[in-house]
């Protein structure tokens, strides 16, 4: 990576965080870069719980948190603000602790929750939530990670040369106990993995030139479990070789509680919880324990390069890089959950079968991987959706956009790819006019694409978590496994950019910071389209809708009024109908949606004149 690709980074990422008055917005950097860790894998959804709060008493900040897709890991968000002024040329880091200071920032802010030193933080505050659920029982028996995420707009660099030198700046995993009383019980502990990350311009930059494949996960035995693994070689090929072993249960729990998803980056099949096949697992893991190794089919793992040794004449693995769960994954998150429910999984051990592809091409290894996934005795199918790594649709809609005018004669850029819309910039010859052509508005990526498209349906809940989630439903419904599925053509194209308009504008509408109409606007937008949706799917009124918006390219102002009406509305329906104070978690909830949609509020709002003079019911 070069220093130059570093800078372009950060001149996008400034302009690209700015409101309509031209002022850059923490706020708004964090919504640019949260799509980013989606695609390496490093958080679950690109949604987050926006909740800027700065004590400079307690030396304490955030910007944002969420809660990963399985519930037993805090992300929190925060913003570096040393760096973020255009004009400021000194945005070199070369010493750790100018990031240390950042992350005890939010170390403290966790500290004080537990503690309780936070109660005179006020109820309108959006951090209060977090707050309230890290000071109580359950919020300290839910999570067990707290991963901090530091995003810096500065290059980690070193001065050794004549020249600075991008460099990575790590920082060791930290293990804290706390300390907490609840009433009428005895003092309790509880043990918290602390992670930090620094998601700065190399760190970013990475991931565009990477058209965002994750870095390489490395493992390092005795770093997580203390130990190496005993071995058995089975093959050893020209270009490649594959170990067995047996893993005792609390191996794989400590490595899911480190790594997460990031250990299953190619199985993208998700944790079910408890059913069906989990449910098994959990059964044997607490009726037969010792069984287990003959009851399960075990993982199939894979990685590029393996580092082995002997001792007393025994094989063991000190590492593994570029590791990857592609078949058990499901099996190594029910253990870990099955230990954090309070079952012994002491007794517990499952056979592994490591394959190395001593490769350095990365479609080698990806052909390598999807026929072992295809292959592989695994214990849920994994279906064709899961295996393809590029749609032909998705191709399809890039050709559409490509030569589709809208009405006023313009076109919109869709980003199938990572990055694509910079690297065209920069090889055009007129990149301004291209940025011109194309501001932030006009353009969109298929993560985005997935929620304004499934937005028009009946799950808000699924476009709430956003990431792979909604993604995976999107592709699922153009290109199912068993028939054609929707024809990408004009028509779907035009509606699909309607979508596109109706939801962003009603972001608009709905705002953000103080002017917002409340804290909710990640969860209101959608579960207002899905309420539209709805009341307008016995007629055609919403397709009528949608081709009003096309040929607009815009909502009226009758419209607009009516949507804010509607928006306040959600905002306090998800509110009144939510069973957590965590609102923005809860409404990840399909319950939430069917209290919302049944209730006797919104039928009777669905059922108004106004209603029907603005959407013609």
């Amino acid at each position: 990576m070069e220093l130059g690709t570093v800078l372009n980074t950060r001149e996008d990422l400034l302009n690209s965080s700015k409101d309509d008055d031209g002022f850059l917005q923490q706020y708004l950097l964090i919504d640019e870069v949260m799509p980013l860790l989606l695609e390496v894998k490093v958080v679950d959804s690109e949604d987050i719980n926006h909740t800027y709060y700065l004590s400079n008493d307690d030396k304490i900040k955030i910007n944002g948190y969420t809660v990963n897709s399985t519930g037993e890991r805090l992300q929190i968000f925060i913003v570096d603000d040393s760096y973020l002024s255009e004009s400021n040329d000194d945005f070199y880091v070369s010493q750790r602790n100018n990031y240390e200071e950042q992350f005890k920032r939010a170390i403290r802010l966790v500290s004080s929750a537990i503690k309780k030193n936070l109660e005179n933080v006020q109820e309108s505050e959006p951090i209060k939530t977090l707050v309230a659920k890290l000071g109580s029982e359950d919020g300290l028996t839910q999570f067990d990670v707290v991963e901090i995420f530091l995003i810096t707009l500065s290059a980690t660099v070193s001065f050794r040369g004549e020249e600075p030198q991008l460099r990575t700046i790590n920082y060791k995993d930290e293990n804290k106990s706390f300390s907490y009383r609840v009433s009428g019980k005895e003092a309790q502990s509880k043990e918290l993995l602390f992670i930090r990350r620094v998601v700065d311009l190399n760190y970013l930059a990475n991931i565009y030139a990477s058209q965002g494949r994750a870095e390489p996960l490395k493992v390092i035995f005795k770093d997580i479990i203390g130990k190496n693994i005993e071995v058995i070689k089975a093959a050893d090929e020209e270009d490649f070789e594959s170990y067995l072993c047996v893993l005792d249960a609390p191996i794989l729990a400590n490595l899911y509680k480190r790594y997460s998803s990031q250990l299953l980056e190619k199985n993208v099949r998700s944790f079910l919880q408890f059913k069906g096949v989990n449910k098994g697992i959990k059964k044997t893991i607490k009726d037969d324990p010792e069984k287990f190794i003959a009851f399960n089919n075990g993982l199939t793992i894979t990685a590029t390069e393996a580092k082995t040794s002997y001792y007393k004449k025994s094989l063991y693995l000190e590492s593994l890089d570029d590791f990857q769960i592609v078949n058990g994954g499901q099996t190594t998150a029910s253990i870990y959950f099955s230990s954090k429910e309070g079952l012994d999984i002491s007794n517990v051990k499952v056979v592994a079968k490591i394959n190395i592809a001593k490769t350095s091409k990365s479609k080698d290894l990806d052909d390598l991987i999807t026929k072992i996934s295809e292959f592989s005795n695994s214990q849920s199918r994994v279906s064709k959706v899961d295996l393809r790594s590029r749609s032909p649709k998705l191709v399809k809609l890039k050709s559409l956009s490509e030569s589709v005018l809208s009405p006023s004669g313009k076109k919109w850029f869709f980003e199938r790819a990572k990055g694509d819309f910079n690297t065209q910039v920069r090889k055009s010859t007129n990149g301004q006019k291209l940025k011109n052509d194309f501001p932030p508005k006009k353009r969109f990526t298929k993560e985005l694409l997935a929620k304004y498209y499934c937005a028009w349906g009946d799950a808000p809940h699924l476009v709430k978590k956003g990431g792979e989630k909604i993604f995976r439903m999107f592709i699922e419904d153009i290109e199912p496994e068993q028939g054609d599925g929707i024809d990408i053509n004009r028509e779907f194209y035009e509606q699909l950019i309607a979508k596109i308009i109706l939801f962003r504008t009603m972001e608009e509408v709905y705002g953000q910071g103080k002017n917002a109409i409340g804290q909710l606007r990640s969860a209101a937008v959608p579960y207002a389209i899905s309420a539209i949706y709805k009341w307008s799917n016995t007629t055609n009124n919403g397709t009528l809708l949608l081709q009003k918006i096309w040929k607009q390219e815009c909502l009226s102002d009758g419209l607009i009024e009516y949507l804010k009406e509607l928006l306040f509305l959600m905002n306090e329906l998800i509110k009144k109908y939510s069973l957590s104070d965590d609102y923005g978690e809860y409404s990840k909830k399909e319950e939430l949606w069917v209290a919302v949609k049944r209730s006797s509020e919104l039928k009777e709002f669905m059922a108004s004149a106004s209603t029907k003079a603005a959407l013609n019911f």
